[in-house]
């Protein structure tokens, strides 16, 4: 029973994570590009580059390896921060007219919320990450099947580790470029995300 409940959370997630992080801020941004709306291309711009954190952890998770929980709960975290912390891009998506800015209002708000709630929902399963790969649990394991999934549609050929390796470099990677930005960026510019 309890199986079957996880079960249902994770497609459900799975299915909301592809609908609120993957195809209506990709509609969103080509969007922007199109009516030339700056400050939204700004921010989404941002968005795509903190939640690539995402299709790191769907790699590591292909891999089968428990740190994808934490950079599972990562990504829910950093996500709604992308989105809300940039005081210049705050202030110009106020002044921003069209029908992409109250469309962009209400998924940023609605991203924030589904995010918000993940990441209860993450706390609750971060034990998972703690064990090593051979000892995980069968709720554990239920997170690495939305994942398999998109394998088995996108790389049937590719073998499982070396998805788990790409996602380890890919982790690897983003964690110097967020160390980068927090020890040398962000003391210097702030809560200001484009100086001229």
């Amino acid at each position: 029973m309890m199986e079957s409940l996880v079960r249902q959370l994770v497609w459900t997630d799975f299915r909301l994570a592809v609908l609120f992080t993957v195809f209506l801020p990709l509609v969103l941004l080509v969007w922007a590009f199109r009516v030339n709306a700056v400050a939204i291309r700004r921010s989404l711009v941002i968005y795509w580059r903190v939640a690539s954190l995402l299709a790191i952890t769907v790699y590591l998770m292909i891999g089968g390896l428990p740190i994808s929980f934490l950079t599972s709960l990562a990504a829910r975290i950093l996500i709604p921060l992308s989105l809300w912390f940039w005081q210049d891009i705050n202030e110009d998506i106020e002044t921003t007219r069209g029908a992409i800015k109250p469309l962009y209002q209400i998924w940023r708000w609605a991203m924030t919320a589904y995010k918000l709630v993940g990441t209860g929902i993450s706390i609750a399963f971060i034990g998972c990450a703690f064990v090593p790969a051979a000892q995980l649990g069968a709720t554990c394991k239920i997170w690495f099947e939305p994942p398999m999934a998109f394998k088995a549609l996108f790389h049937t050929n590719i073998p499982t580790g070396n998805l788990g390796v790409w996602g380890i470099i890919g982790l690897t990677i983003y964690c110097f470029y967020l160390a980068s930005f927090v020890l040398f960026r962000l003391p210097q510019q702030g809560r200001i995300a484009f100086r001229d």
